[in-house]
């Protein structure tokens, strides 16, 4: 992966679709590590979510600022410990804003959700919309470790057409506009291709969106 023929460039997945690659430098990459292994320890720290129908997600979560659970927010774990969720940094919402100037050259209100997913090589995302929110500004995803397969859809259905996007360690995907409700979902993460030097096995993904509540 370091030495290829072409590098990779930012893309337009869709209208409002960004991808770039390696915005985050590997410092930053080791800063925003240290900082989900925090986030991701007890109370109110990294759980199985549980669907409604009594299934369970494969990838792992910890939320920051307000509580995600199928489908609702809450400001404490309602599905977890029960504890207050952790706070949401000031640090990460300029991180958000940053990205949203980057790739869609706009302002935006401040970020206050973070969902943080841990994906071991057996872990799966179904295609799904991020519906629950009162605000439509853009979500922001930021990648480390693993490489994954990151498919993003349509606003209309969970099928085609939708376009395979390989995110790395590093990465940054922003939606927001006419893609803030598309389908997306992660159908495969690739093991072992995590930077040797982040020192993480398995993916994060650092979600950020605007609450609006």
């Amino acid at each position: 992966m370091d030495a290829e023929l072409f590098p990779r460039a930012r893309t337009e997945i869709a209208p409002g679709a960004v991808h770039v690659p390696d915005w985050l430098d590997p410092d930053r990459q080791r800063a925003l590590l240290t900082a989900c292994r925090e986030w991701a320890r007890p109370p109110a720290g990294l759980r199985t979510v549980r669907t409604p129908g009594g299934g369970t997600m494969t990838a792992r979560q910890v939320c920051l600022g307000w509580h995600w659970y199928p489908y609702a927010y809450s400001r404490t774990t309602a599905d977890g410990d029960g504890t207050p969720v952790k706070p949401f940094p000031a640090w990460l919402d300029e991180l958000g804003r940053r990205a949203v100037a980057d790739t869609l050259g706009a302002p935006t209100a401040s970020y206050d959700i973070a969902l943080i997913n841990f994906y071991d090589a057996d872990a799966r995302m179904g295609m799904h919309r991020d519906s629950d929110e009162n605000s439509q500004a853009p979500v922001v995803s930021l990648s480390l470790g693993d490489t994954c397969v990151f498919r993003f859809g349509n606003t209309e259905t969970r099928t085609k057409p939708y376009t395979d996007v390989e995110l790395r360690s590093g990465d940054l995907f922003v939606f927001g506009g006419a893609s803030r409700l598309a389908y997306h979902g992660v159908p495969r993460v690739h093991e072992g291709t995590a930077p040797g030097a982040l020192g993480l096995k398995g993916r994060l993904n650092v979600t950020l969106r605007v609450s609006g509540f």
